[in-house]
């Protein structure tokens, strides 16, 4: 028995050696991350040892049982040699998923998920986008080899044994001893006793709900995700009859005015989100904004570029942990501002300078019903590849102008930027020209907003320009705001959202109603007196209406007039007056019980429609 007794004081000291990697990660995590978050208490690091122990013990079964299975075998020193590296390299391998999140959490907001790291659409730039964060984020490498070499010379090794054969008695024994083990690695993956496993959503138990990602670990979240197609749950809150006075997602345009067959221009800013505004880097957008119907509490229905295209132009939401465009839903068929405006005589295009395939845009556009795509590889102008993504995006947006003069009219276009999009390069010969700002954003920000402004002075110059409704929004805020207001779970998805009308001086104006990305298309819509019938999870500015909503980290996130609300998919989690209370410091959810209760019933037919629809392939009325 003693010598089976060195196997399990080997395998334990093994286990809280690699529990101890995943304090350092997280320790490590929050370092680089520490900007995002506001105070950290020491329950959310508690919390993160629950979800520790549970990656650590799902990750380690097979070697609980190479450690403690009852046999002599074990004793060998060939299979102690192959038991300590295959140890060392699959918990290395979970371990350095954290490092990952280092960086790129400043851009998700979440930990990532196995959906997240395997998505598709990257395949064009990946190859210069490696060496590039390789280059730009040499500490990390250098990090995950020092600590791999202490995580490998610090695993203890098995203490000299004899060979000695076990009795029946200490066979048996230790078979209890495998058996009573084994049932507590299990009862450690699962997180305890409780009803149902130990779940992502769970992190909110430990803090509040913007710490999440300090509870989580990246390992977990891709074990609880991996293998898993995105499957949206149907909720059965309300009947139908019930659902459909509660919200009803069809929207019917009956205008007694004839269309204005104006030209739309939609305008999608790489990372512009509203703390990049009006701080000496945007002066052309900043201008702009007095001339045009802004919206004060504009925000952004997903936390990633992928997410914003079908928000903003199909409204439809990213209310699932994978995006719409590489979801096992996206292929459902869209009934969006493509289509609609195609029917009423309109040509359709899409403009995104990276490489064709990026994001997957180029073929979203085709479910979405515009009638061209381009990209890059249809680019005619100045040579100006900036190395990474595709072309700078001054000279693309000119080639933008170009092409739009050969559009019949009327005409749909969007176009995506990208240059201040990380490694945020700018052109060679404006370097030195634009404020530096305070974070790394900042000078790619102040280059795309000048691009901004050529583009509009070309555009000036055009016969289509003053019967062209423009609007301008982002696709989601920047990595690093400077300000806490703007890393609250209500700040990270603040973004610009105006629509500017050259031929009309009236349209001009500062709101302070909540509008989102998917209220662009109903809004555009009825604005030109377009008649239609169509599903959206929007609404028009012009209604009474001052709902948001989006997703992230497995809540959902419901904006309603003053109040923000956290859910969990089943039940209200937290409810503060954002506008008052702007660092959302004062939880007045057991206070203001008669706006929680009305909130919570909105949300709950919103989930429930959203998912019922998406499953059935009901975009389309």
């Amino acid at each position: 028995m003693k010598n089976y007794f060195q196997h399990l004081k080997l395998f334990v000291k093994r286990f809280f050696l690699v529990v101890f990697v995943y304090q350092v990660c997280r320790g490590l995590f929050f370092f680089f991350n520490r900007n995002s978050f506001d105070k950290i208490n020491f329950k959310s690091f508690l919390g993160g040892l629950h979800f520790d122990l549970s990656a650590i013990a799902y990750i380690n079964i097979l070697f609980a049982i190479l450690h403690l299975i009852p046999g002599n075998f074990k004793n060998k020193p060939n299979f102690q040699k192959w038991l300590k590296i295959s140890f060392f390299t699959v918990n290395l391998v979970f371990i350095l998923t954290n490092f990952v999140d280092f960086e790129y959490y400043k851009f998700t907001g979440r930990r990532s998920t196995f959906g997240m790291i395997t998505a598709s659409g990257m395949e064009n730039e990946i190859g210069g986008l490696i060496f590039s964060f390789l280059a730009e984020f040499w500490y990390l490498p250098l990090i995950a080899i020092l600590l791999g070499f202490i995580f490998w010379k610090s695993i203890p090794n098995l203490d000299t044994v004899g060979d000695s054969s076990a009795t029946k008695l200490q066979l048996l024994k230790q078979s209890g001893i495998f058996i009573l083990s084994l049932g507590i690695i299990l009862l450690l993956g699962r997180g305890g006793f409780q009803k149902k496993p130990l779940r992502i959503v769970d992190a909110v138990n430990y803090g509040s709900i913007s710490q999440s990602a300090i509870v989580l670990n990246t390992p977990f979240c891709i074990l609880k995700t991996i293998g898993k197609k995105e499957s949206l749950e149907a909720k059965d809150f309300y009947t139908k009859e019930e659902l459909t006075t509660i919200f009803n997602p069809i929207l019917e345009l009956n205008p007694n005015k004839k269309p204005l067959n104006k030209n739309v221009v939609i305008i999608i800013l790489e990372s512009f989100g509203r703390e990049n505004l009006q701080i000496g880097q945007t002066p052309f957008l900043d201008s702009l904004i007095t001339k045009s119907l802004f919206f004060e509490n504009g925000f952004a229905n997903g936390k990633l570029s992928i997410d914003a295209v079908p928000s903003t132009l199909s409204s439809i939401p990213s209310l699932m942990n994978n995006s719409l465009i590489t979801s096992s839903y996206s292929i459902n068929e869209i009934y969006g501002l493509p289509k609609i405006l195609k029917e009423n005589g309109y040509y359709t295009a899409f403009f995104h300078g990276a490489f064709n395939g990026s994001q997957n845009f180029d073929q979203y556009c085709k479910v979405a019903g515009f009638d061209n795509y381009f990209g890059k590889d249809e680019y005619i102008g100045p040579e100006s590849f900036d190395g990474k993504w595709g072309v700078f995006d001054e000279d693309f947006f000119q080639f933008y102008c170009q092409k739009m003069n050969t559009f019949k009219q009327p005409f749909f276009t969007s176009i995506f930027s990208i240059s201040s999009h990380n490694p945020y390069t700018i052109p060679e010969k404006y370097k030195g020209k634009f404020p530096k700002g305070t974070t790394k954003i900042h000078e790619s920000i102040a280059y795309s907003d000048f691009a901004l402004q050529q583009f509009f002075k070309s555009a000036k110059k055009q016969d289509w320009y003053n019967n062209t409704l423009f609007v301008i929004t982002a696709d989601h805020t920047s990595s690093e705001p400077t300000s806490e207001k703007f890393k609250t779970n209500v700040g990270k998805f603040r973004v610009p959202i105006m629509f500017y009308n050259p031929s009309d001086s009236t349209f001009i104006g500062k709101e302070n109603k909540n509008l989102q990305q998917i209220d662009i298309m109903p809004s555009v819509l009825k604005y030109l007196n377009i008649k239609t019938n169509m599903v959206t999870f929007g609404k028009p500015y012009q209604s009474d209406e001052d709902f948001v909503v989006y997703y992230l980290d497995n809540i959902y996130h419901y904006i309603e007039g003053d109040f923000y609300m956290a859910f969990d998919g089943n039940k209200a989690i937290g409810l503060y007056n954002f506008k008052k209370d702007e660092l959302l410091k004062n939880n007045l959810l057991k206070k203001n019980t008669e706006v929680k209760n009305k909130m919570e019933g909105f949300i709950k037919a919103y989930i429930q429609t959203f998912n019922q629809r998406m499953i059935d392939n009901k975009l389309i009325n």
